[in-house]
């Protein structure tokens, strides 16, 4: 049952690829992918998890194998993404399941918790904001002014986030050992950026982002109401998602376990199983 497999679901009119593991029996863990990836950052982990729970892994509207439909035929928002997961979510009848978000992944999963608190047994954040204080300069000197004005100027320093450069810079900054990094990771996800069209709706959707820094007060205010369990994995070399970030949900969450780890933005090529025992220690009890 640990063995990983590959299916589509159509939701919205729209084909969904998700990769699913382990026993429907068992507790469902939602795996939610960053930018500039796909469920792919996952493939490691998901064997991990497998012998002790049902494992979800989609790929948002265009990322990864999802369809990719133009900037003018979509509407690249995080509303529309969280959606559609939502959507693949309903499709097979999960009605219990725990989150774990990176990056982009929070922003979908703080949006699904918001619409069925209910539902998610609990949080695994792993480098997503959801305040204020996590913002690193390097982030905030680009879309600061995206968000404030949108043109050709502050277009354009957007679109170093979808560099060859940029995206091999995120898995690399705050490694251990660089040696231990599978170039495989910044090839998949840039050949997938480079395809024709894609820059308009990462533009978009990076634009988009100040519509989750304005739900950030309403999110924390979930957090306090409904009290999901959470572990906090973290990066603390993350120069766009700063420990600072990591420990703000302590304000709001403030039973949640934190575990620092000796990385950068992404965790997993050097952490995968000390992610994997922290989750099994805090969810498969």
């Amino acid at each position: 049952m640990t063995q990983t497999t590959y299916k589509t679901a159509t939701v919205g009119g729209r084909k969904i690829f998700y990769r699913e593991a382990g026993d429907a029996a068992l507790p469902t863990i939602v795996l939610l992918h960053g930018f500039p990836t796909s469920s792919f950052m996952f493939r490691n982990l998901i064997p991990l998890l497998a012998d002790r729970f049902h494992v979800i892994a989609p790929d948002y509207v265009g990322f990864g194998q999802s369809d990719a439909p133009s900037a003018t035929e979509f509407d690249y928002t995080f509303d529309d993404l969280t959606a559609h997961v939502a959507g693949l979510i309903d499709a097979l009848g999960l009605t219990s399941y725990i989150l774990y978000m990176q990056d982009f992944g929070g922003p979908v999963g703080f949006r699904l918790f918001a619409q069925r608190p209910e539902a998610v047994r609990g949080f695994v954040i792993q480098n997503t904001n959801a305040y204020t204080a996590g913002v690193g300069e390097p982030a905030a000197q680009v879309f600061l002014p995206l968000w404030e004005n949108r043109n050709a100027e502050t277009e354009a320093a957007a679109r170093g986030f979808l560099a060859a450069g940029t995206t091999q810079f995120q898995y690399l900054v705050g490694a251990r050992d660089e040696a231990a990094i599978s170039p495989d990771n910044w090839t998949h996800d840039q050949a997938l950026l480079d395809r024709p069209g894609t820059d308009a709706y990462m533009l978009d959707l990076l634009d988009d982002y100040k519509t989750n820094v304005a739900a950030y007060d309403s999110w924390h205010a979930a957090f306090r109401a409904h009290k999901p369990k959470t572990l906090i994995t973290w990066g603390r070399g993350d120069p766009f998602f700063t420990p600072a970030g990591a420990e703000a949900f302590l304000a709001d969450l403030p039973d949640a376990k934190l575990v620092w780890l000796d990385s950068g933005h992404f965790v997993l090529d050097e952490n995968a199983e000390t992610v994997a025992a922290e989750i099994i220690d805090t969810f498969a009890a």
